[in-house]
């Protein structure tokens, strides 16, 4: 036995070679790594001066433990909360499983004329055709949209986020429509959407470009205005910019009206402003974009997405005779579950299907959840908890969240070992332990969709959020882990890294790596910094392991 010295806390050290028992301390105590004063050198460094760190790391084949500190210790999770979110509902749906949004006719057709709405039903798709190339698959980069007002930074994926209206509008138009007398209403009563906790993520069953409008700014000249434009382009949202552009080495300050949130009535233009300086040798944090992108988010995605398909059946031929700026009327919609009572529901599906004009269908669930995890999209997560809880029978969040309770409790997990109190991405309160999630990890090692899980996580120094870390690492592509990262106004809150690795020897083990309370933050780069000492750990543990 040794002693190992983090933080002023002394842990016993014990190795556990290959082939034997593990002694029962060997539970509760951090084995000897290679060498242990590495690691301890990594945890003992000023940034962590009031950190808590703890770790596990446990042997695949056998399940056995082979590292240990504070493996029950209660940490805050971060994103790594999404691999159980992501990883139920590759179990639950299956890594094929699709959702579709469909275009209902309501009124009678003839000579192209519709005499009644057209309907879009929202299917809780995604993506909804934004990502989507024509090979299939979802298209990703890494560094995504959805973080680019947090991170200053996004790269953008090339795919149209129209591309799904545009398609269902090519369908209406082929199935004989040529004009609405009435209107275009989008039916979202699939479930009812809700916010994470901090408010500014809406959760809800259409989305349209996942809910947002893109903007990007390029310097021109000095002095000059900067060029800008943005996506998707519709009547529903227009942007007007004052940045300008400033000399090299100045300034880049972008404001956005509203703080980013589009919130409209829908019965004028709705427009958003952008402020501020660019600088002409911009770059951008992180990434080194010559591209500033900063992202609006829609308040009201029923409205937006029926102002979209109003263009889009426009470009398809079809004309409305609706206004096309008007907000969405759910008070068009019928009743749910009216109809005749005497009706079986072969005869309502018959009916339906007669009524269906129009179909998408979403990618693959199993290349969402790649798109998930390797960007760390809290949207996705959500969705996919909302997903298993409606195949669950549960429609509000808070059902779905007692029903992965009970479940995740059905499969092994320690009541005490998790609190995932109030969203499916993790910030800011969810918790758990190192032992619950790398037996979490072990659970889906174990099941059906054990390798799409596994090939859905960032590579450490490759892709998602861990392409630009540890890429000078002997451990470069041979980490699939999980980032999670909690700021709040203490600094960074949490900082966890938790998945798979393959030593030199070709063994898998499977890790959860925490620190809570690391400190102020000042800038992204710190933050990164962080993600470099965690990918060094794992370095260590993976030239440790026999």
């Amino acid at each position: 036995m040794g002693t190992l010295l983090v933080r002023g806390a002394l842990f016993a050290l014990a190795l556990v070679p290959a082939g034997s028992a593990a002694p029962a301390l060997a539970e509760k105590a951090l084995a000897e790594a290679a060498p242990p004063a590495a690691v301890a050198a990594v945890m003992n460094k000023p940034r962590y001066a009031g950190a808590s760190w703890s770790l596990l790391v446990s042997d695949l084949a056998s399940g056995r433990t082979l590292m240990a500190l504070n493996p029950d210790q209660l940490a805050f999770t971060g994103s790594v909360r999404k691999l159980f979110s992501v990883g139920r509902a590759l179990q639950t749906l299956g890594a094929e499983h699709r959702v579709e949004t469909t275009v209902l006719r309501r009124g009678s057709l003839g000579a192209g004329r519709l005499a009644g709405d057209l309907v879009l039903v929202a299917g809780g798709d995604l993506t909804f055709g934004g990502r989507q190339p024509a090979d299939g698959g979802v298209a990703f980069t890494a560094f995504d949209h959805n973080d680019a007002n947090n991170l200053g930074t996004a790269l953008l994926t090339p795919q149209d986020p129209l591309q799904a209206l545009d398609g269902l509008a090519r369908q209406v138009r082929q199935a004989g429509i040529r004009q609405v007398e009435g209107d275009v209403v989008v039916d979202d009563r699939l479930f009812p959407a809700y916010r994470v906790p901090n408010g500014n993520l809406l959760i809800s069953p259409i989305l349209v470009n996942e809910n947002m409008v893109d903007v990007s700014v390029t310097p021109t000249a000095v002095g000059e205005p900067a060029r800008v434009d943005w996506r998707p382009r519709s009547a529903a949202f227009q942007v007007r910019s004052s940045v300008r552009t400033v000399a090299a080495g100045g300034p880049a300050v972008l404001d956005l009206s509203d703080q980013g949130r589009m919130t409209c009535r829908w019965r004028d233009p709705c427009r958003g402003t952008l402020s501020g300086t660019i600088p002409l040798d911009y770059r951008a944090p992180l990434s080194a974009s010559p591209v500033a992108v900063r992202t609006f988010r829609i308040e009201d995605p029923a409205s937006y997405a029926r102002i979209a398909f109003h263009e889009a059946l426009a470009r398809a031929g079809v004309v409305v005779r609706a206004p096309r700026l008007a907000p969405n009327d759910p008070s068009r919609l019928q009743p749910a579950g009216s109809g005749d009572a005497e009706q079986t529901a072969e005869a309502a599906a018959e009916q339906r299907e007669e009524q269906t004009v129009a179909s998408w269908s979403s990618a693959p669930y199993g290349a969402l959840a790649r798109l998930i995890l390797k960007v760390s999209l809290n949207l996705g997560a959500n969705l996919s908890l909302t997903q298993v809880g409606l195949e669950e029978g549960e429609r509000q969040v808070k059902g779905a969240l007692a029903a992965e309770r009970r479940d995740l409790i059905r499969q092994g997990l320690s009541p005490q070992s998790f609190r995932f109190p109030s969203n499916g991405s993790g910030s800011p309160d969810s918790q758990a332990t190192p032992r619950a999630v790398v037996q979490w990890l072990e659970i889906m090692h174990r099941s059906p969709e054990a390798a799409v899980f596994r090939a859905a996580l960032p590579v450490l120094g490759v892709d998602g959020s861990l392409a630009e870390t540890g890429r000078d690492l002997a451990a470069r592509g041979e980490v699939m882990a999980k980032t999670g990262t909690t700021i709040d106004a203490t600094g960074l809150k949490a900082q966890v890294l938790a998945g798979y690795l393959r030593s030199p020897s070709g063994r898998d083990l499977a890790f959860a790596l925490f620190v809570n309370d690391a400190g102020p933050v000042s800038a992204i780069t710190e933050v990164a910094e962080v993600f470099e000492d965690q990918a060094v750990i794992t370095d260590l543990i993976r030239s440790w392991s026999p």
